[in-house]
């Protein structure tokens, strides 16, 4: 009786759900017949176990269609209050995902354009039909669209952007990446999109000191008259400049993240959340 009543103080005061979701119920997996916290704890379990690393083993959210609830116990089709006992399972529920969540903090709310929830709150984000994705109401009117730009994968860790839980960004070259995988290559001093290699910000500042380096850095006599052409990473152009060995020039927008196209190898080369996050 003891235990019966600390489990429902428990339930009471927070201390419930999983590292993932604030809730009172569980779910069954529809795949494998067995009873999780959530589906990102499924998730996480039988990929884990998974020999085979091509083959993963998830509960697409809206095929969830039995709960358990976490107070007394009973199995129902999924619904926001307990057919037995009356406990609310999530202040936030949401029928089209069959999810639930106690921590209503996040602000979330349904995108039918997505078919998911997301958090943030609807009234601070748009859902561009291009890029096929929510985003922050203050790109709107200046983000570059690409075609489906979240239904993608991570261009440096490889997970799937559209359902990802974690944080994501759009560079102004309108591709997308989490992140912190963004913070991680600046770590490594790597600038440019690892999709079209455009700068990933103001490079300005780095230009001015490869012209200096340039101007200081003399070159064999050899290489004095030896002309390359290059092709700009960031406008496009493709021009004809003379020959450095440290770094080439754009003669249009002035940037060096430049590749050499003719007569050589090829050479060289802030951010808010701004993409609305998934639950």
């Amino acid at each position: 009786m003891g235990s019966e009543t600390e489990h429902r103080m428990d339930l009471e005061s927070g201390n419930f759900g999983c590292i993932h979701y604030r809730r009172r119920c569980k779910i069954r997996a529809p795949c494998c017949d067995e009873v999780f916290d959530c589906r990102h704890c499924h998730n996480e379990t039988k990929n884990t176990l998974d020999i085979d690393p091509h083959h993963r083993h998830d509960i697409p959210r809206h095929d969830v269609k039995k709960i358990i609830c976490t107070l007394c116990g009973t199995e129902q089709d999924v619904q926001q209050n307990c057919i037995s006992c009356g406990v609310c399972m999530g202040k936030y529920f949401c029928s089209k995902c069959n999810f639930f969540n106690d921590d209503v903090s996040k602000n979330q709310y349904h995108c039918d354009e997505c078919g998911i929830c997301r958090t943030g709150g609807k009234e601070n984000f748009f859902h561009c039909n291009k890029c096929g994705c929510c985003y922050s109401k203050l790109i709107k009117d200046a983000h570059h669209c690409v075609e489906r730009a979240m239904h993608h994968n991570c261009p440096v860790c490889f997970e799937f952007l559209f359902d990802t839980m974690k944080d994501i960004t759009v560079l102004p070259c309108g591709h997308t990446m989490h992140l912190e995988c963004l913070k991680e290559m600046e770590q490594h001093f790597r600038y440019s999109c690892p999709v079209c290699s455009k700068s990933i910000c103001d490079m300005s500042n780095v230009w001015v000191k490869l012209d200096q380096e340039v101007a200081s850095t003399p070159i064999p006599e050899i290489y004095k008259n030896k002309r390359v052409w290059i092709l700009c990473n960031d406008c496009g152009e493709r021009s004809k400049v003379h020959f450095h060995i440290l770094a080439h020039k754009c003669q249009r927008c002035k940037s060096y993240n430049t590749r050499q196209i003719q007569g050589g190898s090829a050479s060289s080369s802030c951010h808010p959340r701004i993409v609305d996050m998934v639950i």
